[in-house]
């Protein structure tokens, strides 16, 4: 039941996410959805309170609460935390990884902006970079396959923030560093020679890893689009077709590709 549940808080909250882990066999399935559900009640806390102060009380429930259950602890009554548990109590890693997602998600609970590009970027790969690598890690991925994973993740998470940029501005953040058309397509072009470089060590990522890859199979597409008309971001029109993200989905699906 709890597994259920996760999969269906990812459907709600995470559509891509969800079309994109469907795509996957089940059995990889049952073991990314608790991490899934995770990362979405993770992500929401920070916006669950108006107050600073009570959204990082907030953050600091999963921090606590995931080194909970990865030494052994229980948390009965919560869905996500009960299907969390076993996932990590099998590999002691992914309990910093997630953790490290709830610190970096501190930065939502303020309105300041990121220090710089390098502040963003750390940002990026402790959010997007720590979820993708927990995904991989739990389905069997060597330690080789990290750098290969981030950058992919890295490529994903600055696509996906891209698209939630006019989201963050109504809510009185600042989400870039430099919002000029100029500056937001150099950055789509970073994250295009992330996919590139994730694309020449893909053989470091075993094909049994690459459905934790498949929620980044819109990036390079969305990317490609915001380097060439970076006004698209800030009008929150920086898109793909219906078409074009489920041939991209079943392209990728059926090459058994990285993204």
């Amino acid at each position: 039941m709890s597994l259920a549940a996760c999969a269906d808080a990812v459907r709600l909250g995470d559509p891509d996410r969800f079309a994109a882990t469907m795509a996957a066999p089940l059995a990889v399935r049952d073991r990314l959805w608790p991490l899934y559900a995770a990362n979405l009640e993770i992500a929401r806390a920070p916006w669950a309170a108006t107050e600073p102060v009570v959204a990082e009380m907030r953050l600091q429930w999963w921090v606590d609460t995931v080194g909970e259950l990865a030494n052994g602890g229980e948390r009965r009554g919560h869905a996500v935390t009960e299907a969390l548990a076993p996932i990590l109590a099998s590999d002691p890693m992914l309990a910093p990884l997630l953790t490290g997602i709830a610190e970096a998600r501190r930065w939502d609970c303020w309105r300041d902006p990121f220090a710089d590009q390098a502040a963003f970027a750390t940002y990026l790969d402790a959010t997007a970079g720590n979820l993708y690598w927990a995904a991989a890690r739990t389905l069997g991925a060597p330690a080789g396959a990290e750098a290969a994973v981030r950058d992919f993740a890295h490529a994903a998470g600055l696509a996906a923030w891209f698209r939630a940029v006019p989201q963050l501005e109504t809510r009185g953040r600042l989400p870039l560093v430099d919002g000029r058309p100029d500056a937001v397509a150099a950055l789509a072009r970073q994250g295009l020679a992330r996919i590139a470089a994730g694309r020449a060590a893909r053989g470091t990522v075993p094909a049994a890893v690459r459905p934790a890859l498949y929620p980044a199979w819109q990036a390079a597409a969305l990317l490609r689009q915001a380097a060439s008309q970076p006004q698209r971001v800030a009008s929150g029109e920086l898109a793909l077709s219906e078409a074009g993200r489920r041939g991209r989905l079943l392209w990728l699906v059926l090459r058994g590709a990285c993204p």
